[in-house]
């Protein structure tokens, strides 16, 4: 299955630090904005009870989700530290300030 690239927003959508949530026909996204300005997509769910990753507090490459403070890592979609559980990531990339993510190819499968 080939990767579909769909523009989702500017760059200067998201906040320094946020999340902007995107709709896809593969599910509810979240696209987060690191500190250092690194741009991360990942299912808008943390695999413990479902809580909105998109209104967690970003600190470094990670989410903390706002319900029960599961920390998530944006890079892998992986629990940190001793919980378990994965959400998926999207590839993203970014072109002249617009921001893309790729759908149809599943960059890393939850476990």
């Amino acid at each position: 299955m080939s990767m579909k690239w769909i523009e989702v927003g500017s760059f200067d959508d998201i906040p320094s630090r946020g999340a902007r949530c995107v709709n896809t026909p593969e599910g509810k996204l979240a696209v987060f904005r690191t500190a250092e300005g690194q741009v991360f997509a990942i299912e808008d769910h943390c695999p413990h009870k479902g809580g909105p990753l998109s209104q967690g507090i970003v600190h470094g490459t990670s989410v903390t989700c706002p319900l029960h403070n599961w920390v998530i890592s944006l890079e892998t979609g992986r629990a940190l530290g001793a919980d378990e559980g994965a959400v998926r990531t999207v590839p993203v990339r970014i072109e002249a300030g617009r921001l893309f993510i790729a759908l149809g190819g599943v960059a890393d499968e939850a476990a």
